[in-house]
């Protein structure tokens, strides 16, 4: 399989979001939502599915930009994306 191979592009996106969700929860602690309604396991199952979304955000972002010049790039949008989508997910209150 090629680098450029939409399944690849998939499961390095995927991984993308899942570390940079599950990350961004041990260094910053929990969310004031989790906090209130969630257990502590729920709280990083909650930040990984919001870093996949926000990976997927910022891959396609950067496809749509024409940001697409390999999977490096592809990697740090969706790293950048998913910490945005973190973020804006953590200051909702």
């Amino acid at each position: 399989m090629r680098a450029t191979d939409p399944v690849v592009t998939f499961l390095l996106v995927l991984a993308t979001g899942i570390v940079v969700g599950v990350v961004l929860d041990r260094l910053v602690g929990r969310s004031w939502l989790a906090r209130h309604f969630s257990g502590s396991t729920r709280g990083t199952i909650t930040s990984a599915l919001i870093g996949v979304a926000g990976a997927f955000i910022g891959y396609h972002i950067s496809v749509l930009l024409m940001l697409r010049a390999g999977p490096i790039t592809s990697v740090i949008a969706a790293a950048i994306g998913a910490a945005a989508v973190i973020f804006a997910w953590r200051m909702a209150k």
